[in-house]
């Protein structure tokens, strides 16, 4: 039996799991309020904070540092990589401490392991960061030789998503094509060739509308709204991620809340959800595309695939492709957890960064 730690920094919390083999014994969302979150210039500044409400959490628990065998990181913004599970080193803590792609919460998460894992003498691990590039050379094409598309998507998720649904076919991620849905507040559809990830739109920039985020828009309206002098350079990335999508067309991110007022005869929420589906759908479509069409399933996870409305209609418009399978919600201590098993087991050589 293996004793693994996981640790996912959010915003303004810290998902912390204790896992005796993939059995979670113990769990906790740690809410770091506003006026904490405030107190520091940088989200490097709030290491200290965080590292000690989790050891709190530890001592409650009455869970033992030195009787772990291996403590698990979200993995954070770092240079692109093939996907897997990594053992912490220098370089990825350098390049997280100096935000070198990117500042994100989760940047702490291989900080905070490594120290813990320290303490136990154990090995520090990440596992699928959202920086997994797996990308073939035509997809990095964007139209213009100034403009590389890149590879950012759930790919943790994603990469769990695949190995379950592999599981129930009774055959290894490296054997099939899949495409994988993560719908949540933001959505990555990737085309999965035979356990790579080979491509996938940009979260944050392309795809699908979503509760969030305004997908692809057209880029010379872009342009004109850019230039009219109505917005500044913030109030547009607003408007692409964070007040995009679902909630600039009704002013609400809330999925039930929405499917709720198109059950109550708005005709304009049921409209826009529908288009949220449609969009969805062309992208799973392109991927086939991508897997000429030779695809072995399709799956559908993240926080919307909750949602019967959602799913019910991309089977509908998608199901003639390939069996569906739905996985919801995200699980991402589960699939950290199950990263360095395959390590500790044998089963996974870990990757050098």
């Amino acid at each position: 039996m293996r004793k693994i730690l996981a640790i996912n920094p959010g915003s303004t919390s810290s998902k912390i799991g204790y896992y005796e083999d993939t059995n979670c014994i113990s769990s906790i969302t740690i809410r770091h309020n506003q006026e904490e979150i405030a107190q520091y210039d940088s989200i490097i500044d709030q290491y200290p904070m965080r590292k000690d409400a989790i050891m709190e959490w530890l001592k409650d628990q009455k869970i033992e540092v030195g009787e772990l065998d291996g403590v698990v990181g979200r993995g954070g913004l770092l240079k692109p990589t093939h996907g897997g599970t990594f053992k912490v080193n220098e370089k990825i803590i350098s390049d997280l401490k100096n935000a070198r792609y990117g500042v994100h919460a989760s940047n702490l998460g291989a900080i905070i392991a490594q120290e813990i894992a320290t303490m136990a003498k154990v090995d520090a691990f990440i596992v699928d960061p959202v920086t997994t590039d797996e990308f073939e050379p035509l997809a990095r094409y964007s139209g213009h030789p100034e403009i590389q598309r890149v590879s950012v998507f759930h790919a943790l998720n994603q990469k769990a998503s695949a190995r379950t649904v592999c599981e129930k076919m009774g055959k290894e991620y490296n054997e099939v094509n899949m495409i994988i849905a993560h719908l949540g507040g933001g959505a990555t559809i990737a085309a999965h060739e035979k356990g790579r990830a080979i491509d996938v739109n940009h979260g944050l920039e392309e795809g699908p509308f979503t509760p969030e985020r305004s997908g692809g828009l057209p880029v010379l309206e872009i342009i004109k709204m850019s230039y009219s002098g109505k917005y500044t350079h913030d109030e547009m990335k607003k408007k692409i991620v964070g007040r995009g999508g679902m909630t600039a067309y009704l002013g609400t991110s809330d999925i039930q809340a929405i499917v709720k007022m198109a059950d109550d005869g708005d005709k304009k929420a049921s409209e826009i959800l529908e288009a949220m589906v449609y969009q969805i759908c062309k992208e799973i479509g392109a991927c086939s595309t991508v897997l000429k069409g030779k695809v072995d399933a399709i799956v559908i996870t993240g926080g919307v695939a909750y949602n019967d409305f959602v799913t019910d209609r991309i089977k509908e418009r998608v199901s003639f492709i390939a069996p569906i399978h739905i996985l919801p919600g995200e699980n991402e201590l589960l699939s950290m957890t199950s990263g360095v098993l395959r390590v500790l087991e044998g089963k996974e050589e870990a990757g050098l960064y």
